[in-house]
């Protein structure tokens, strides 16, 4: 007897393999999630987000439905844009219908979370079903759509390394220990640009995961419409993976704040992110997060939104701050931007002022006083080491050119 997808009303929600909790279908397609008792009664129950700590440092738990999507958290765990509509599209899901968009990608997603159907699989045919079509069937096998499941909206693949350096892209969707990141059709050279931004960073001092162009030719198991022949993609290793495979917790900073994709660029700055690091991860954290803001604006990077800042839980209790990723520079596609977020009352990527830093450092309520420091240090070597940067001879010469006029410019502000 096949699975009726109208009768889908609960995904279990596991969190390093244990079941932590279940999202609810309710009546008029709105939906909620509830903590499993055994979660809640646990003192040493591992993080699954800040966003669920009350002020005392308790669970929330009295938690609210929420029309046609799935809560902020799980929303956040979805790809966005063109990577959702192609996904939804091969699940023969709607991209508006969360609820069932996590069903059928739910089985490698950031972190170490799990979620699946509550109390089985769906069988292959009812899990390209949208609840509102569920006469249609698609043959397609499920594995076609969970292999591409990570959240973001630039097309990205999860991959396993093989020992020849080559890139599979997993069949089965889980085990991905790399990201495939694949060329931009509107904008020249991202893979390049990105391979060049993250090698700068880490002779900035930024700790950054490992990274590599690949030629196309050498990803196995990209779908034809996603290839693109002769050029680069740009493959990063995962840093919620260990190098066993094991799952690290991990969430984003529109997690943290629990709110939708969408509107990552809005009602929260760059402190706001601050203030959390300061007292969830401390000083540390902190530093480095201003050094990656800074280096951010010397390169022109003007998409560094909530959802490009990340916490880690190593030890599945604890947040530390995660590598930097997603460092590209943007302004010379889209001229005359400005920052994703405010920063100290500014969205300016043509300088860094004290009086930023210090109003910066006021909202945030952190110390004011080393951060100057780190902001000079930061443009000081970021402009050394790009001058003998051999990365950025694979850019195109023109945007090459305009991020040399960028870092100088910052730099020169940045004294």
């Amino acid at each position: 007897m096949k699975f009726d997808p109208k009768k889908l009303n609960a995904l279990a929600v596991r969190l390093h393999g244990d079941q932590i909790g279940v999202i609810n279908r309710l009546a008029g397609d709105r939906q909620i999630f509830a903590f499993e008792q055994s979660y809640i009664d646990d003192p040493q129950r591992p993080t699954l987000s800040l966003s669920f700590k009350g002020r005392t440092g308790g669970l929330v738990t009295a938690l609210r439905p929420v029309p046609r999507r799935v809560p902020p958290f799980f929303s956040n765990l979805l790809p966005e844009g063109h990577l959702r509509e192609y996904l939804a599209k091969l699940a023969d899901v709607n991209p508006e219908r969360e609820f069932f968009l996590l069903a059928v990608l739910g089985a490698d997603l950031p972190g170490a979370l799990v979620i699946e159907p509550l109390g089985g699989d769906l069988k292959e045919d009812d899990a390209h079903r949208d609840s509102d079509d569920a006469d249609r069937h698609d043959d397609r096998p499920r594995e076609a759509v969970l292999r591409f499941s990570l959240a973001g909206v630039q097309l990205k693949f999860s991959a396993v390394m093989e020992a020849s350096g080559g890139l599979t892209v997993p069949a089965g969707g889980m085990g991905g220990s790399w990201i495939v990141k694949l060329p931009s059709a509107r904008f020249a050279a991202v893979p390049e640009n990105e391979f060049a931004m993250l090698e700068l960073a880490r002779r900035t001092g930024i700790v950054v995961p490992d990274n590599r162009l690949v030629e196309m030719s050498e990803i196995k198991g990209l779908p034809e419409e996603a290839r693109a022949p002769g050029s680069k993609a740009f493959a990063v290793q995962r840093f919620d993976r260990t190098a066993g495979g094991a799952t690290v917790h991990m969430e984003d900073f529109a997690q943290v704040f629990g709110q939708y994709p969408n509107d990552k660029y809005h009602f929260r700055s760059y402190a706001n992110i601050a203030s959390v690091l300061w007292a969830e991860a401390g000083e540390d954290a902190v530093a480095e997060f201003v050094r990656r803001l800074v280096f951010s604006v010397v390169i022109g990077n003007a998409d560094m939104h909530l959802k490009n800042w990340s916490l880690l839980y190593p030890d599945q209790r604890n947040p530390v701050l995660s590598p930097g990723y997603d460092f590209v520079a943007t302004l010379p596609y889209i001229p005359n931007d400005t920052l994703a977020l405010n920063f100290g009352g500014s969205r300016s990527l043509s300088e860094i002022t004290p009086d930023q830093m210090r109003r910066f450092a006021d909202t945030a309520r952190i110390p004011a006083t080393p951060l100057w420091k780190i902001a000079v240090e930061t443009a000081e070597r970021a402009a050394a080491a790009w001058k003998g940067l051999e990365q950025a001879d694979l850019l195109p010469k023109d945007l090459r050119a305009s991020i040399d006029k960028q870092i100088l410019r910052v730099a020169a502000t940045v004294k």
